[in-house]
């Protein structure tokens, strides 16, 4: 066994890539870029372990490097994204975790294998999660500006692991470097300048502050938000906060489908978290192609701070 940091690459839009461009094109769009992120990644001292179709699973013995690769990636394919059409546009959510992994035949498996593919599927268009294994190996004065999305569950584990979201956009201040922080101190920091969220279905319409957390949505009437319907479980999901951050739960027996304003991209949850990083809508019990799912808006209300961009810690 080795200690490596695995990082998964996945690229989110290309259904829309697809139908644009037909499927040979978008095909050959698709591999150049992977192609380009595993070149990206063997500059910094890693490993293609594979090609995943639409996304890249890369190895690094070297943390440090593999989080500045990482971050290259998403700060030159930004730069290079922003000018592309938006139904071509193909933007990437990165999932990465340090740990004990077996090599075998060229692959890998373990728990950080597990980790950062889970973390992957969890990220937003242009993010990259991190396990804390990854932020504490780079040690003080690492440079990297990150903040904490307290515990959070993982599927297929049965510990909670602490996870980061690496800030690797370079247009903000050094005053946002940070370090693993104090989880309960940005719990009370970001307490302190709780807004609330409002829910919206059909004609019903709630807000929510931080005394009334959890929120429980589901169709029985004990829920704090019900929808009558008969795709939606009893208690189909919850809304709660943690370290500053708003995080969807999936409790249901069909799943959750969620997506952000302004992004095409939709994240499926089944007994998963999902972070509300910012506005959007969840559509319950089925996908949103079945235009008669149920869908309930949510809007983050700010208080002193915008929610989920709260306080670092230096």
């Amino acid at each position: 066994m080795a200690e490596l940091t695995i990082a998964f690459v996945d690229l989110t839009g290309s259904v829309s890539v697809f139908e644009t461009l037909g499927n040979d094109r978008a095909a050959r769009a698709v591999t150049k870029l992977t192609q380009w992120i595993g070149t990206v990644g063997l500059e910094h001292n890693g490993k293609v372990v594979k090609m995943l179709g639409d996304g890249v699973l890369l190895s690094f013995t070297n943390n440090r490097l593999a989080v500045e690769c990482m971050s290259l990636i998403q700060q030159e394919h930004a730069a290079r994204a922003a000018l592309w059409p938006k139904r071509l546009k193909l933007q990437m959510q990165v999932g990465m975790a340090r740990g004990q992994v077996v090599q075998v035949d060229g692959d890998c498996f373990g728990d950080a294998v597990n980790v950062a593919s889970r973390l992957s599927d969890l990220a937003g268009p242009e993010q990259i999660l991190a396990n804390d294994a990854v932020m504490r190996k780079l040690g003080n004065g690492a440079g990297v500006r990150s903040r904490s999305l307290g515990p959070m569950r993982i599927k297929g584990r049965v510990e909670m692991c602490e996870v980061f979201r690496i800030e690797w956009q370079t247009e903000m201040g050094s005053e946002f470097m940070t370090l693993p922080a104090d989880l309960h101190a940005l719990r009370r920091n970001a307490e302190s300048v709780f807004g609330g969220i409002e829910l919206e279905w059909l004609d019903a319409n709630r807000s929510f502050n931080l005394t009334d957390l959890p929120v429980r949505v589901g169709r029985v009437p004990e829920a704090d938000f019900v929808i009558n319907d008969p795709r939606v479980s009893r208690l189909h999901a919850s809304i709660d906060i943690r370290s500053g951050n708003y995080l969807l739960e999936d409790t249901s027996s069909y799943g959750t489908w969620v997506r952000f304003a302004g992004n095409d991209n939709v994240i499926s949850l089944r007994r998963q978290e999902c972070l509300l990083h910012s506005d959007g809508e969840f559509g319950l019990g089925a996908p949103f192609t079945d235009i008669t799912t149920p869908t309930v808006t949510f809007r983050l209300v700010d208080g002193q701070m915008v929610l989920g961009r709260g306080p670092l810690r230096s």
